[in-house]
């Protein structure tokens, strides 16, 4: 992840933490805590190795938590935090505003429930 040396606001070092394709989906889906595998099966083409990437570079401001249990089979969950819960917060209010101009543009019945 790439942040700025010279941040100058406090929102170019969160946009720098959530930027890309994948962050806000993975925040999105988080809202329960998942396995690895029921994660990755929930976010339509992404690689795990771009969901591991992703998932320690939110652990990493603390926005993601990974949970382990000793035993056979490893067992691993993620969840958010409240930092995590905060920024799902954020990415309801985007993604309600992309839903409405998506029905103003003719597209709502395709992606009315997305993300529900």
């Amino acid at each position: 992840m790439k942040i700025r040396k010279d941040i100058t606001c406090p929102l170019e070092l969160t946009h720098d933490i959530m930027r890309g394709k994948w962050k806000p989906i993975i925040i999105w889906s988080l809202l329960e805590g998942k396995s690895l595998a029921a994660l990755e099966r929930s976010i339509v083409g992404i690689s795990q190795k771009m969901l591991l990437e992703h998932l320690k570079e939110l652990q990493e401001f603390d926005i993601v938590r990974k949970l382990s249990w000793p035993g056979y089979p490893l067992r691993v969950e993620y969840q958010l935090t409240p930092r995590g819960v905060e920024l799902r917060e954020a990415i309801v209010i985007l993604q309600r505003i992309g839903s409405e101009i998506l029905a103003e543009q003719g597209n709502g019945d395709a992606h009315e429930n997305v993300g529900n």
